[in-house]
């Protein structure tokens, strides 16, 4: 187990973590308190299923964590492309700054990025 540095109070050594954390504790949906394991078990299966299936994060260009796992997140870009391709076409001056895109998702994510070998070139 390694010494976390951040700060008291403010956890942020997994951004994943973090950001099911900070839904949770702001979904309307979800409970204060549990009677019994089984409620519990009952409740974050339901949340993860959501999470996971139908919530879009920002972080991965408005994709599901499930189209995005299985391979289905440039399908789903490609439509979406489409569908702006095609509203832009038939209504060009309501989108007069650019043509519009679909947002961008990463294609690697990384929470402790290892450090990249040092190359060490000298010229002379």
């Amino acid at each position: 187990m390694t010494k976390s540095h951040s700060r008291p109070h403010t956890s942020n050594d997994n951004p994943f973590s973090e950001s099911h954390f900070k839904i949770l504790k702001y979904i309307s949906e979800f409970h204060d308190r549990f009677y019994s394991l089984a409620e519990a078990r009952s409740c974050c299966t339901e949340f993860y299923d959501w999470y996971n299936g139908e919530h879009r994060h920002s972080g991965i260009g408005m994709h599901t964590p499930f189209n995005v796992h299985y391979g289905r997140a440039p399908f789903v870009q490609y439509a979406r492309a489409r569908v702006l391709t095609t509203a832009y076409a038939d209504h060009p001056e309501r989108l007069v700054r650019q043509h519009p895109q679909p947002p961008t998702f990463p294609t690697t994510t990384w929470i402790n990025e290892p450090e990249k070998a040092k190359t060490n070139s000298m010229t002379g």
